[in-house]
């Protein structure tokens, strides 16, 4: 079933809202999800045909509230649960009307959700696993794709992080300012991963989804606003505001991916530049260093060079070194070959390319690939890197992506003949 785009975008956005405005009043957070899916299919279903409503939230949560409350009913109706059910929440309020405009569910309850989901009685995976599902949107095989991690092992996880929060009996409110903090690596792990899902699409047909950017952006301001004195916070926010700012500039007329490299970079959204460097300058010199405000000053150093060819890489392969100790992701240590390639010449990134391939947290990713074959295309191996990107193209799901490295796999094939 195809809906339309304005309405699939406007289902994403009301999603975590509906989910939030039905946990705060009902609790049963698994159960809640399980209603808001139903509302969001019903949606998508009779709206295309009769037109988006009026009050379109409250449309959702009236239809999930419903779905909610029939499920509730059933299963009291099943097990003997009126005591625990008594002890958390009134029965009356079982058979409430749907809140209406002005009600305290009436708010945006994303941010509470965004915390709740990453509640400490929950690992860490768990809690970025769940966060992306709820609040994200994301589905089950782009998590997995984003976490490195098998789609059956995802989907496991995230069916044990509902059971664990439906079982919790966790309130639905904003904690307090201690857990808060104690909570913050796992949200902005969430965060960063929601905004690189939209900024560069793991799957489908588009280079970009700029509602989960875009939503991470907003997302991420809350927190900030919440938690000003975060260096972290303001490092993830102007690290995205710094990545965002080339949006303008990714895609060509015909829609094919543009790399940075070639990007007319008078297309750069020089106020997010600007916020972003702001930002980052600020955090650094009055806060302890972390891997956000490290990715922020890589981005800003990019963001300076108004010409490719003017890209400071040595100061990148050093920001690179300082992030790979704080982090020990091995795709940072991708990226840093990458720009040791451009500092010191291809054949010291592969040397450092070819010590990180072993890490089995790479296995299958298309990004290592596609670097070897730049690096490899940059010593004249024209060969070896039509053969690499022919790799990367069929380990990606994008199918920009795919396009694009299929292109570049052609013209290495030309360059070898010639």
């Amino acid at each position: 079933m195809r809906i339309d785009r304005r309405v699939e975008d406007l289902l994403r956005e009301l999603a975590p809202q509906i989910l939030g405005a039905l946990v705060r009043r009902y609790g049963h957070f698994d159960a809640a999800e399980d209603a808001v899916q139903e509302a969001l299919l019903a949606a998508a279903q009779q709206w295309p045909a009769d037109g988006v409503p009026d009050g379109a939230r409250a449309w959702l949560i009236r239809v999930a509230s419903r779905r909610l409350i029939d499920q509730l009913r059933s299963d009291r109706a099943r097990r003997d649960r009126e005591a625990a059910e008594a002890a958390r929440v009134p029965p009356e309020q079982f058979l409430a009307p749907p809140p209406g405009p002005g009600s305290a569910a009436d708010r945006d309850d994303s941010l509470v959700l965004l915390f709740l989901c990453c509640h400490p009685a929950l690992p860490q995976a768990s809690q970025v696993a769940l966060t992306l599902r709820a609040v994200g949107g994301l589905t089950t095989r782009e998590i997995a794709r984003a976490l490195l991690v098998p789609e059956p092992t995802m989907g496991r996880r995230i069916s044990r992080a509902k059971q664990q929060i439906a079982a919790s009996g966790v309130g639905f409110a904003l904690p307090p300012a201690a857990e808060r903090a104690a909570r913050l690596h796992a949200v902005l792990q969430v965060l960063y991963l929601v905004f690189n899902e939209g900024y560069t699409s793991a799957s489908g047909t588009e280079v970009a989804r700029v509602e989960l950017s875009d939503e991470a952006v907003r997302l991420t301001r809350m927190v900030h606003r919440v938690l000003p004195d975060e260096g972290e916070v303001a490092g993830l926010l102007a690290l995205m505001l710094l990545t965002d700012a080339r949006r303008p500039a990714r895609t060509a007329p015909d829609g094919a991916l543009v790399p940075m490299a070639e990007q007319d970079r008078t297309l750069w959204n020089r106020d997010a530049i600007a916020e972003g460097e702001a930002l980052v300058t600020d955090a650094m010199s009055r806060t302890a260093l972390g891997p956000y405000q490290m990715q922020a000053a890589i981005a800003a150093v990019h963001a300076e060079a108004t010409r490719a060819e003017d890209t400071d890489w040595k100061q990148i392969v050093g920001l690179y070194g300082l992030l790979e100790q704080m982090s020990h992701n091995p795709m940072v240590t991708v990226n840093r070959a990458v720009a040791v390639a451009m500092a010191y010449g291809p054949a010291a990134g592969l040397t450092l390319l070819a010590r990180v391939a072993a890490d089995g947290r790479l296995a299958g990713h298309h990004r290592l690939d596609a670097v070897r074959a730049h690096l490899l295309e940059m010593t004249g191996d024209h060969a070896g890197a039509a053969e690499h990107y022919r790799i990367a193209a069929r380990r990606t799901d994008s199918l920009p992506e795919q396009r694009y490295l299929l292109a570049r796999a052609d013209r290495a094939d030309r360059d070898g003949e010639g």
